[in-house]
């Protein structure tokens, strides 16, 4: 492993070769597709580093990609390799000069131009030229996966957060993120500048983000925690879904943001709650000004509470259990 990160850290994933029958070409730094010349009929991404701190998910990537080079996974769809935020995974920082996560659909437009917002144009270019290279002798299935870590502790190891969709997603992707041992599963409710927001909603692909364990320097996560999601991976690049004895996840959907405008806002939680800790109805979780966000009449979860976001960003999303 200590060969495949260096080779991300100083810019020598350009020398990687794919093995005859993977056709690979680099549409940008970090951004590797692999088609098959075998006709396919799945096209997906796989992504990581969108967050440079979170390294477990860039790890796993990484560890694929080298299996891929070295013939010892096999590929049957078309596929995207995304490592995200290379200055920011290279700097050890979350990001550089603005969320990364918040910036797609468009939403870079609207920030002071610097790393990330170059980096979000980039990665939407990249994403439309793929999808359209998978569809080249007709249309197919598009997924997306886009993997981080959690900044806080957690009830649960591991969760997926789904975009906001008109629809529902399929039973074979619930199958996915239960064969990848996902605890829980979350719906968002509401349009976001996520990854996987954008390719959802601009490329009908069923996305969601997974929460993977929590954020360790390069090199020092240790990957066998994550060994479901490994195998789902696996699985996926050549069709198979079959699923041995995994639970399936927890259902739950976004109620409310708890959002943060000015420096009045105020999280009445403390310091070290847990992502899905339950509050009873009628709590008062947080304010700003004459603003009060409350539990309803239904106990609520919290996820990513942070107090000390950017104003105009989530301080954190409250939930209802579905199953």
């Amino acid at each position: 492993m200590e060969h495949l990160v260096n080779d991300l850290l100083h810019c020598r994933l350009q020398a990687w070769t794919f093995p005859a029958g993977i056709e690979a070409r680099w549409l940008g730094e970090g951004i590797l597709q692999l088609l098959p010349t075998a006709p396919w009929r799945q096209a997906t991404i796989l992504s990581a580093g969108v967050h440079g701190n979170e390294t477990a998910p860039i790890e796993l990537l990484l560890q694929l990609t080298h299996d891929l080079s070295q013939g010892r996974q096999p590929l049957t769809q078309a596929l995207l390799i995304v490592f995200g935020n290379l200055p920011a995974i290279r700097a050890a920082r979350r990001y550089l000069h603005n969320d990364l996560n918040r910036l797609f659909g468009g939403r870079h437009l609207a920030v002071t131009p610097g790393n990330e917002s170059r980096r979000a144009f980039a990665l939407e270019q990249a994403v439309q030229a793929f999808y359209r290279a998978a569809d080249a002798a007709g249309p197919v299935n598009r997924g997306h996966l886009d993997m981080h870590t959690a900044i806080r502790g957690s009830l649960y190891r591991q969760f997926a957060l789904l975009p906001a969709h008109a629809g529902d997603f399929s039973p074979d992707f619930y199958q996915l993120l239960q064969a990848s041992g996902m605890d829980a599963v979350v719906r968002h409710t509401e349009a976001g500048g996520t990854f996987t927001h954008f390719s959802c909603e601009r490329f009908a692909a069923l996305a969601c983000t997974l929460e993977l364990g929590k954020a360790l320097p390069l090199g020092e996560n240790d990957l066998t925690q994550f060994a479901a999601v490994q195998r789902a991976l696996s699985r996926l690049l050549v069709g198979d879904l079959a699923i041995a004895d995994a639970p399936a996840p927890l259902r739950y959907r976004v109620v409310q943001q708890l959002t943060r405008h000015s420096d009045d806002f105020r999280l009445h939680m403390a310091d070290q709650t847990l992502n899905f800790t339950p509050f009873e109805p009628g709590t008062l979780l947080a304010e700003e000004g004459e603003t009060r966000y409350v539990v309803g009449p239904e106990p609520e979860y919290v996820l990513f509470p942070n107090p000390t976001v950017a104003k105009g960003l989530r301080a954190g999303l409250m939930l209802e259990k579905l199953s």
